[in-house]
């Protein structure tokens, strides 16, 4: 074949595959299904990082499916309160929710273990449990029989202690303080004396300047910034000990779920992991510039006492000692996360903690 033969037939036909490619676009847009769908948030639309995972959500959706796969999403409220956003999804009020699994806990306390409870996972422990360890698939044998399938959708990263009025020294400060405290960390805390008291997050301030509780946790320097708890309660404490690594979960109507089809549900999935892992980046960009400028507005950073952090860490495991001999779900579940936990925070001691705390040393001593 001489070259001019060569390029008339190769472009002939490169032409040919393009105009192939451009009329089968149509086509598979065509067979996608046209399905919209609302989720009903548990969080106000100010807080724009974890409200902003049900959008973030949303716009994957839409874009790999050319528009014919939309979520809607509502703040806490315009649909249903915050605190009963997965009951509205179970019922089929609305098709999914995004929320945190601990809210839910009163209902069964297995449903803290979708989201965090104390001295358990990190961020990254969570995950890797989650994703490679079965964890997802474990969760959702207990969340299908409450109407519903759950991936993860988010995860702030360790949390902040909470918001004090007054300075907490001893396990004995702790003795009748009411504090904001959601889901498993408050039945912990009540062994210590403190008095839980389950509030939605928009509500968290009014009853902190109103007197009507004494302390609040809720995510940590970039949420609460925007709160403005350090004005009401200046001692802001960490670690936030029973939030080592908090997933926030998209709750799907289980039987809505199981009429996607299974295009949409691969693509949910994908896009679920997604945003999970771009909520816990915006944490990371935004929380250091947030807790300079609280400091800087009145906030005392306290550390929790290593008396306090035992006595709570053995409180902890006296619930779930209580947990275990009366509930075999809880028990399976936690059983798994147990046995993954010792051996990340084994591993955790080698090259990790000696490169941050040698790079912590240098930033202490001004070399970075």
């Amino acid at each position: 074949m001489d070259r001019r033969s060569f390029i008339t037939k190769a472009g002939f036909a490169g032409v040919g595959a393009a105009a192939a490619t451009t009329l089968a676009a149509p086509a598979i847009a065509q067979s996608l299904p046209k399905i919209t769908w609302r989720c009903a948030s548990s969080f106000p639309k100010s807080l724009d990082t974890i409200y902003g995972g049900a959008e973030v959500l949303s716009k994957y959706l839409k874009e790999a499916t050319d528009g014919n796969f939309v979520i809607q999403p509502f703040a806490a409220g315009e649909i249903v309160p915050g605190l009963q956003a997965a009951d509205a999804a179970a019922a089929g009020t609305v098709e999914l929710c995004h929320t945190v699994a601990y809210y839910y806990w009163g209902k069964d306390p297995t449903w803290a273990l979708g989201a965090a409870v104390p001295f358990a996972l990190n961020a990254r422990g969570m995950n890797a449990w989650q994703y490679h360890l079965g964890g997802i698939d474990l969760l959702n044998e207990f969340f299908n029989k409450q109407g519903l399938q759950v991936y993860p959708g988010g995860n702030t990263g360790v949390q902040m202690g909470g918001w004090f009025r007054k300075e907490i020294k001893t396990v004995e400060d702790l003795k009748g303080i009411k504090m904001r405290v959601g889901g498993f960390a408050g039945k912990v805390l009540e062994k210590l004396g403190v008095v839980p008291q389950q509030i939605a997050g928009g509500d968290i301030y009014p009853s902190l300047e109103k007197g009507t509780i004494d302390a609040a946790e809720w995510v940590g320097p970039y949420d609460d910034e925007k709160l403005g708890f350090q004005k009401v309660a200046p001692f802001y404490y960490y670690p936030g000990w029973w939030e080592g690594g908090p997933t926030v979960s998209f709750m799907v109507n289980k039987a809505k779920w199981d009429s996607l089809p299974p295009a949409y549900q691969s693509l949910f999935r994908t896009a679920a992991q997604a945003t999970d892992a771009d909520m816990l980046q915006k944490y990371d960009s935004l929380n250091p510039a947030a807790i300079k400028r609280l400091v800087a507005s009145g906030a005392q950073l306290r550390p929790f006492s290593p008396e306090i952090m035992s006595a709570c860490f053995e409180a902890a495991n006296g619930v779930y000692g209580e947990m275990e001999a009366t509930n075999p779900e809880f028990k399976k579940i936690w059983d798994s996360i147990k046995a993954f936990r010792n051996e990340h925070f084994l591993y955790a001691q080698v090259a990790e903690y000696s490169f941050d705390t040698f790079m912590m040393i240098q930033q202490r001593n001004g070399k970075l």
